[in-house]
Formats: C-alpha cells, structure tokens, sequence
C-alpha cells in the first residue's frame, strides 16, 4: 500500500470510529494531527538516543494515537489496550483493514490486569495515552508496562490547570520522573521498574489516587 493510499485508509477507518461513537468530535484531520505532535515527541526522543520497539497505546478506543502512529512508524511493534470490548472488537477490525496485524495486537481489558500479563510487565519501551483518564489513573494503569527508561507521553489539555498535573515526589514512589510538555505532550521516563505493589486492585487507582 503507498503511503497516500495508507493515509486514505487510515481516515476512513477514523472516520467510522466516529460513526461509531468511538472517537471524539471535530474533523478527522485534527485527530490525525495530534497523533503527529506524539510522532514528533516520539523522533525527539529518539534523537536523544532513545530505542523504541515495543510501544503500548493506553486505552487506545477509536485509535488514535495508536493505528496513526502504527501507520507513520513501521519500526514499531504496538499493543493497543481498550477495556471497552465493542471498541476493543473495532479495534481487531481496523488493524486488520489497515494491513497491520503483522505488528499490531489488540488486547481487550483493563490496564491495571494486563500491565500484569508476564508478556508485557517491564517489557514495554513506550507507552501512549490519549484522554486516558487524570495524570494519577494514567500514571499509575501505565508504569506496570513500562522497562526502565522506557518512557510514557500523554497528551495534555490545551489550557491545562495552574497546579502542578504531574508532581515528581508523588510520580517517584512509581518510578516515573516528569521531563516537561512541548507541542502538548506531558513526557515522562521511567527511572526504574515500578514496584510490585503497583498499579494496585482494579477500580483502585481511580478511587484513590496517589495524588490529585
């Protein structure tokens, strides 16, 4: 598939990811275009000596960033996770239509079990997310999955509040340790494993959060 014809394919399957209920208002084309200010991060990073193979998109529903990234990288392998099973059955779909199964896996549950699986713990070099939840849920449900100095990217609301979103005592007992936004991108490395105790129950980082 060329690459015109690959972004063709690619918006049409956003496109009935909208249909669907499965992707946020507004054109198609701007959905797209975030997922590119993640693309840009993800060169940076890489650019900084950064390796990146195996990478996880965090509640991934109608695909985006994860099948846009999937597209623009072809050195990626990605895992996209959706607790929703209808999202998670459009998902398989649309990796299948887009010529990506040979790279791209779906699994269908909830972050806090599958960062468990002994496939992805500490095994993940990058992870994704994308209107996840707040920065303690996505914190917490993202740094099971990820190697030390593996990184996570989150994408930040345009006028985000005065309080600090990610405060690096808090994101230290995870392991994380906050690097700054650009272009709307919250980067965060991994500094070491997470401990074992983390992310706890399902529900439960939610309910109580480690920080607010």
């Amino acid at each position: 598939m060329s690459p015109s014809a690959e972004g063709a394919a690619l918006l049409a399957v956003l496109e009935e990811a909208r249909a669907r209920g499965f992707l946020g208002p507004g054109p198609v084309d701007e959905h797209v275009r975030q997922a590119e200010r993640f693309g840009s991060r993800i060169d940076e990073l890489r650019a900084r000596g950064a390796l990146f193979a195996r990478a996880v998109d965090l509640g991934s529903g109608g695909g985006v960033p994860g099948l846009a990234l999937a597209v623009a990288d072809a050195e990626l392998t990605w895992v996209l996770v959706e607790a929703g099973e209808r999202r998670a059955a459009f998902l398989h779909e649309a990796v299948n239509t887009l010529g990506l199964a040979d790279r791209v896996s779906v699994r269908w549950g909830r972050a806090e079990l599958l960062s468990r699986d002994a496939q992805l713990r500490h095994q993940i070099d990058l992870v994704v997310a994308r209107s996840f939840g707040p920065p303690a849920v996505t914190a917490e449900c993202a740094t099971g999955f990820l190697r030390r100095d593996g990184y996570l990217l989150v994408s930040e609301p345009p006028h985000p509040e005065e309080k600090r979103r990610w405060p690096p005592e808090e994101l230290a007992e995870l392991g994380l340790q906050p690097e700054g936004v650009v272009r709307g991108i919250q980067v965060l490395k991994q500094t070491r494993p997470c401990p074992e105790r983390f992310p706890r129950r399902v529900g439960i980082p939610a309910k109580r959060p480690l920080f607010h």
